[in-house]
């Protein structure tokens, strides 16, 4: 049982790591989910690879610091949605 949870998180963790992939998106590729995802990168990959975990430790914080950007551009792709769909019914 503990040489799969290893895996999982080495597994996980290399996707994040070559994709530069937010906890969101290794979900669900891995189809899991984001709490298992971040638990095993946060807690236990530290464990496991420490080297790896580092180098993912880095792109999760970099994906962290970004995503205020990333909500508010989905905000604003939403509300030109609805813009341009009230304009096409007028």
């Amino acid at each position: 049982m503990i040489n799969i949870q290893r895996e999982r998180c080495e597994i996980i963790g290399d996707f994040v790591l070559e994709m530069g992939a937010t906890v969101r998106m290794a979900a669900s590729h891995f189809g899991i989910s984001k709490s298992t995802v971040h638990k095993d990168l946060s807690y236990k990959l530290r464990y496991v690879n420490p080297a790896l975990y580092q180098s993912v430790k880095g792109v999760l914080n970099t994906n962290k610091s970004q995503r205020h950007i990333r909500g508010g551009e989905a905000t604003r792709k939403k509300y030109l949605k609805v813009r341009m769909e009230r304009d096409f019914n007028k």
